[in-house]
């Protein structure tokens, strides 16, 4: 199942024309494009947060390890 050739996409554009009619279809197109735009926006928020919050828990991580080898190094010297 490919792309629609050019007769079916007539046929789906005309059915769209006839269900919203010709002065609603510039509105939908831009109500498509806004939410494509903030989905991407949001896309692009989300992902740096993701590796800021991993970054920042293999620090914790690291430092709760080296804070543990620290006491077992006191408690072997007391």
């Amino acid at each position: 199942m490919g792309m629609p050739s050019g007769t079916e996409l007539l046929l789906i554009f005309g059915i769209i024309v006839l269900l919203f009619g010709a002065k609603k279809i510039p509105d939908l197109a831009k109500g498509v494009g806004k939410g494509i735009k903030n989905f991407k926006n949001e896309m692009k928020d989300d992902a740096p947060e993701e590796v800021a919050s991993n970054e920042a828990t293999k620090k914790v991580e690291g430092g709760e390890a080296a804070t543990a080898d620290a006491h077992k190094e006191t408690e072997k010297q007391a």
